[in-house]
């Protein structure tokens, strides 16, 4: 781990304190999304025997094995799997978005109406980690969007066996199509559709460097699915003053670490003695995780960053722009207006990352790889469109119609002009 002081770095030093791998550029896929289009459920197979070595029987999981997962699960287990549930439909029922109509000018009336997508493809990540939350907060904004057709792609175990937390959250998510494909293959199945999986018009959900390289790739196709967000390794950024709690800090890197080996974790902080703090409890931590062995690799190019003052802080956060930011500074709400760039953020010392990873309520399907410039996380609208309509009176297109003919003109369309002239020409005629 880095520990670097900022107002000691040059320009280029600072930018490469805030880089980032570039993992995706590396990767092709293009066969694997070819073989898929071609071969179907064959490549499916073949491609989950050579990277998940499991011969796979049937591809999509029986509906009854989803209420067997549920049955399965302690009332603990079903309690806590419902309350999240509860907290994320609250907060993204009131997402929902309404009509707008409005009269521009007399007669002329401008609407828009929202309008669920027909299907959603969800790839849910089941490596390492089977990923619960990540169903959780795909389906359940999907469902409430009115999405009529949503489909669950995870990878297998070992065994050929979907993990029963998995299916039992689809089961409380009323999701019945889940299937045991995982890795850019998925993908590919859910781009173009097989003899089994069903095509989708857009794809959501994080996974691995392939399945990012995948999902980009399809998306830039001629007719291809839409996809959710950009993707890269996830990320925290942790803003700590001297009066925040090393702990605390150190906890919430170290849930980010234990992600993948590419996680990035950097935090800033406002003094050495706060930085020998946090390193030492990461060290105390991290001997009694599980997954030290990820987080050991994600530590390794972690980065912390030594400033003087809040505003510093600031600067670096909407450079950065990072998928999650904490901050444990005394006031955090103080400078919540001054955060342009951040896919979700995290304020005060009893808000750990973990609960919006879980059950807070937003979604934790963020812009990763500096994105959240430009691109929110998750929302209800990802899995809606809008269209717009307009409505002529006879007397608006009298009002609108020469403004129309006229800038028609001004681009050389004659069609444009015509389609406006002849109605007008109509309506001379009928009054004379």
């Amino acid at each position: 781990m880095q520990v670097l002081l900022w107002k000691g770095l040059n320009t280029e030093a600072q930018e490469s304190a805030l880089s980032r791998p570039n993992a995706l550029s590396q990767i092709d896929v293009s066969e694997i999304l070819q073989a898929v289009r071609a071969n179907g459920d064959t490549a499916l197979r073949d491609y989950t025997r050579r990277f998940d070595g499991v011969e796979l029987g049937d591809i999509r999981v029986p509906v009854a094995d989803l209420k067997t997962a549920w049955d399965s699960l302690c009332q603990e287990d079903q309690a806590a799997l419902k309350t999240a549930k509860a907290n994320i439909e609250t907060f993204h029922k009131a997402q929902m978005p309404k009509t707008i109509s409005v009269t521009t000018m007399s007669g002329v009336i401008c609407s828009r109406e929202p309008r669920a997508l027909d299907s959603a493809g969800l790839y849910v990540p089941g490596g390492t980690a089977p990923l619960v939350s990540t169903l959780m907060m795909l389906a359940l904004p999907a469902k409430i969007a009115g999405v009529k057709k949503c489909v669950i792609t995870t990878p297998p175990q070992k065994n050929g066996k979907i993990a029963t937390p998995l299916l039992a959250a689809a089961y409380l998510c009323d999701v019945d199509e889940v299937y045991k494909i995982g890795g850019a293959q998925a993908i590919a199945a859910l781009a173009y559709g097989t003899q089994t999986i069903p095509k989708t018009v857009k794809i959501f959900g994080p996974g691995n460097a392939y399945v990012a390289a995948a999902k980009a790739q399809v998306s830039m196709e001629m007719g291809g699915p839409a996809i959710d967000l950009p993707a890269g390794p996830s990320e925290v950024m942790v803003l700590a003053d001297d009066q925040a709690n090393p702990v605390f800090v150190a906890a919430d890197m170290l849930a980010q670490a234990e992600h993948d080996t590419l996680a990035q974790v950097i935090c800033v902080c406002r003094s050495q003695s706060f930085a020998d703090k946090i390193q030492d409890e990461l060290t105390q931590q991290q001997a009694q995780l599980s997954r030290r062995d990820i987080t050991q690799k994600a530590l390794a190019h972690a980065r912390i960053l030594i400033v003087e003052n809040t505003d510093t802080m600031i600067d670096i956060t909407n450079t950065y722009a990072p998928e999650h930011l904490i901050v444990q500074i005394e006031n955090s709400e103080s400078i919540l207006a001054d955060i342009q760039n951040a896919g979700s953020v995290f304020l005060g010392q009893w808000t750990p990352e973990s609960v919006g990873d879980y059950a807070s309520g937003t979604n934790h399907t963020l812009p990763t790889f500096g994105a959240a410039r430009a691109y929110s996380g998750i929302v209800l609208e990802s899995f809606m469109k809008y269209i717009s309509v307009q409505s002529l009176t006879r007397a608006g297109l009298e009002t609108l119609g020469p403004v129309v003919e006229r800038l028609a003109l001004m681009e050389g369309l004659d069609a444009h002009k015509n389609a406006v002239s002849l109605r007008l020409f109509n309506i001379a005629g009928s009054q004379s």
